[in-house]
């Protein structure tokens, strides 16, 4: 048993030391940091809420973009085809990135009403934190690049 529990982490571990997919994992991060940073700023400062909801929404909108890149780029060569696979990974990719935004929102509300961090650079800190949850869940949970 401990032969086969050794073997699992260790083609888990591969999986997850992909070079090429951390760096177009990071890359498409980079793309839904913007969309998160660029309609938190839009919500807090022109639409006047606050930044534990504006981030919210962002939060949603920046998923859907990072879904959708990571599904056509990042992980293309990986999972099933056709509509009813595509729906169960987003659902599973919206669950694993809340583990990610709970971090991220944990982050933000701790920096910015904690410590009167001015919540952009709040929301940045919480967003490198959250990569690594997201991509360690993203590539073994809604992706399951370990199987092949």
């Amino acid at each position: 048993m401990f032969d086969s529990v050794l073997e699992a982490v260790q083609m888990r571990t591969r999986a997850l030391l992909s070079t090429a997919r951390f760096t177009q994992f990071a890359s498409v991060g980079l793309v839904g940091a913007t969309v998160d940073n660029v309609v938190l700023v839009l919500l807090v400062e022109f639409a006047s809420l606050e930044p534990f909801l504006a981030k919210v929404i962002s939060w949603e909108l920046s998923i859907v973009v990072i879904f959708v890149v990571n599904e056509r780029w990042t992980f293309a060569s990986h999972g099933r085809k056709g509509v009813r696979a595509l729906g169960k990974r987003f659902v599973r990719s919206n669950a694993v990135r809340f583990a990610g935004f709970l971090v991220t929102l944990s982050v933000l509300t701790i920096l910015v009403y904690g410590f009167d961090v001015w919540y952009l650079a709040a929301n940045l800190v919480g967003l490198v934190i959250g990569f690594f949850v997201n991509y360690t869940c993203e590539s073994l949970y809604t992706w399951k690049v370990h199987r092949d």
